[in-house]
């Protein structure tokens, strides 16, 4: 008896001594100096510019709010104001930039199917509402991209798209 009482009290040490540790390790990456470019873009005093935006307008699910591509500390990222929200029926939600202008008026509905090779995926969509931003990596040339969207990669549906505009 006294034996498992021992063993359970030293993990329970060990578990609350690894959670600590972690979570000082999570402090001192995100107050680094050499932070990753998607902190540094939401440090504050270090002004964005906005490069371009749109409004998102729904597709095959009602999807809003705006869409910026900003340059902050020498990196662009795409961000999704506080105002965005769309569905959550869709597995595998991407965050997109497309060569089209017009990616609903150029697709199909319901679904609006992409081509292979006329977007880049930028990263999963982090949450279905609210704002959050993207980094796009310096190989990519925002010039070459006309919109934005939120893209069901598994069933190939857009779910909404915002043309860019400077």
């Amino acid at each position: 008896m006294i034996k498992h009482w021992v063993t359970a009290s030293l993990m329970a040490l060990v578990i609350v001594g690894c959670s600590n540790a972690s979570n000082q390790a999570a402090e001192s990456i995100s107050s680094s100096p050499n932070s990753t470019p998607a902190q540094s873009a939401s440090q504050p005093g270090r002004a964005a510019t906005i490069v371009r935006a749109g409004t998102l307008k729904a597709g095959e699910h009602d999807t809003q709010g705006m869409v910026q591509i900003v340059t902050q500390a020498g990196h662009t990222f795409l961000k999704l104001d506080q105002s965005f929200k769309t569905s959550n029926q869709g597995p595998d939600l991407v965050v997109i930039l497309h060569r089209s202008p017009n990616i609903l008026g150029s697709a199909k509905p319901p679904s609006y199917s992409l081509k292979a090779g006329d977007y880049v995926v930028l990263a999963p969509l982090q949450k279905f509402s609210g704002g959050q931003q993207y980094a796009i990596p310096d190989s990519i040339n925002v010039a070459n991209y006309q919109s934005a969207a939120i893209w069901c990669r598994k069933f190939n549906a857009t779910f909404g798209a915002a043309k860019l505009s400077s």
